[in-house]
């Protein structure tokens, strides 16, 4: 019972300018940064592909480029697993482990800036923390001093991909309001946004309008400056759901599938670490429930080319990408309820689409600038 209990609050808590700014702060501590000693997101790119039944199927060798042509920006979701009710800038094994099964894979082809932030922790959000006095919106302030500093002195005019997951996408959704919707050259530098797991809100019927008012959804992979969204159920979520219905009923939440942005079904190639997340810690043990595959292998990525396929669906009133498995994949587990759907997966169910698809956008970025 008690088990069952944490990995309900642990996933729970994961749902949880551009012109040069006046106050970059010099103080950030990067967890992913090009040149960084111990850069988190600098980890072999060897991956082994397998079949939806597990067959072992190659082992690719991906060298990561001298000279990258476009920059990520990283904000992991909520797992600080520290004692107090604010995260401090300490780089715990969870940090480090996010950082690989979310982020590092886009260093295919981009240079990954992922700043530490006092996060709301798992303690914080749900009680039992020590308080430390932080005001509640620390978070942002740390995330938006941190893409300042970045800006100021990293950028360098180059263009940059946004990336979230949960309560990182909720503190993106407010840095990409205030920061760059409103300001058109802030806007001409984004090649796009990546915001999963975090409820982005549009007009309804509409692409803009909600959360943003000038930053549209990527309905096409050329279209630059634009924003993915999308929250991960394999059943039509139930009434009371945590992602996919919007507050209101002018609103609607932002599914765009990355395997097929005009609309319908694509397959989805999920990719992970084979690395196991931080052993101990509770995140670790909410994926465990999952049921995730783990082949043994000796490559430091697992990929599932074709394994599941996915649309956006609005069935019940939830704005949803709904996936299934293909030729015999393994069916994932809602965790820790149906209501929760596969938040947990989110970020890599189609990492494989997502990688591509920012590629092609940064190629037609660059072709525009």
């Amino acid at each position: 019972m008690r088990r069952g209990r944490l990995l309900l609050l642990a996933v729970a808590a994961l749902a949880c300018v551009w012109a040069l700014p006046s106050s970059a702060s010099a103080k950030t501590v990067w967890l992913c940064k090009p040149g960084k000693p111990g850069d988190a997101c600098n980890v072999s790119l060897s991956t082994t592909s397998f079949s939806p039944q597990g067959k072992r199927l190659s082992v690719e060798q991906i060298k990561r480029p001298k000279r990258p042509k476009f920059d990520c920006f990283y904000v992991y979701p909520t797992v600080s697993d520290q004692k107090t009710s604010t995260a401090n800038f300490d780089i715990d094994p969870e940090l480090r482990s996010i950082a690989q099964f979310q982020a590092a894979r886009y260093s295919t082809d981009c240079r990954v800036y992922a700043p530490v932030y006092r996060q709301r922790t798992l303690l914080g959000i749900f009680g039992g923390g020590t308080p430390t006095g932080a005001p509640p919106d620390q978070g942002y302030t740390d995330v938006r001093s941190a893409w300042r500093d970045y800006l100021k002195n990293y950028n360098h005019g180059r263009g940059v991909v946004i990336i979230g997951h949960s309560q990182g996408t909720f503190v993106l959704r407010e840095l990409l309001t205030k920061e760059i919707d409103p300001k058109p050259k802030a806007r001409k530098r984004l090649i796009s946004a990546v915001l999963l797991g975090g409820n982005v809100l549009v007009k309804k019927g509409k692409d803009v309008g909600g959360d943003f008012k000038k930053i549209p959804a990527c309905r096409a992979k050329t279209q630059v400056g634009c924003v993915i969204a999308f929250s991960t159920f394999n059943e039509v979520p139930p009434a009371g759901a945590v992602f996919g219905r919007a507050p209101t009923p002018d609103l609607q939440v932002l599914c765009t599938n990355p395997a097929a942005l005009g609309g319908g079904w694509g397959k989805l190639t999920p990719i992970q670490p084979s690395e196991p997340f931080a052993p101990g810690t509770t995140i670790a043990a909410t994926i465990a429930v999952l049921g995730v595959p783990e082949p043994p292998v000796k490559t430091a990525w697992r990929a599932f080319p074709g394994s599941y396929r996915g649309r956006c669906s609005s069935a019940a009133g939830a704005d949803v990408l709904r996936i299934s498995s293909i030729g015999g994949a393994p069916v994932f587990k809602a965790s820790p309820t149906p209501g929760w759907g596969l938040h947990l997966v989110d970020a890599n169910i189609a990492l494989g689409q997502l990688v591509d698809v920012v590629r092609t956008q940064a190629a037609a970025w660059r072709a525009h600038h």
